[in-house]
């Protein structure tokens, strides 16, 4: 210990493997809660069925979304079970993250079309709608 360090912990390098391997599990969280939204989504548009607007697009890119949620979660488990530490394996893993990375950002961009094209009237939009039709 050095003197006025309380923390012994504080001088120790930081474990990349247990980094990692933590980010790796707060993303699947993430993910998983992403999955239950779209599924929940995917649920009432076929409540709704094919009578409503754009429901082709939205079983689509809701389908899309999970597809791809499901290889994001099965690239991230095997990313959290390989050894950050082993220098052979690094190269691997970067590849894996920024594939994974990748695969975020265009579920994103389609749960965003996902988001635009579900968007119904609701609350005082609807009441105003109902008072003042075009």
């Amino acid at each position: 210990l050095q003197p006025g360090n309380s923390n012994p912990r504080r001088n120790q390098p930081i474990n990349l493997n247990h980094y990692a391997t933590k980010k790796s599990v707060a993303e699947s969280m993430l993910d998983v809660a992403l999955f239950m939204s779209n599924a929940t989504r995917l649920k009432a548009v076929l409540e709704q069925g094919p009578s409503s607007h754009y429901y082709t697009a939205l079983v689509t890119l809701i389908s899309i979304s999970l597809l791809l949620q499901v290889v994001i979660g099965i690239l991230l488990v095997v990313i959290a079970r390989l050894n950050l530490n082993e220098v052979q394996k690094q190269w691997r893993l970067n590849q894996l993250n920024n594939a994974a990375t990748t695969l975020v950002f265009i579920t994103v961009v389609i749960n965003v079309f996902i988001t635009a094209f579900g968007a119904q009237k609701t609350g005082f939009l609807t009441a105003r709608a109902s008072r003042n039709p075009l």
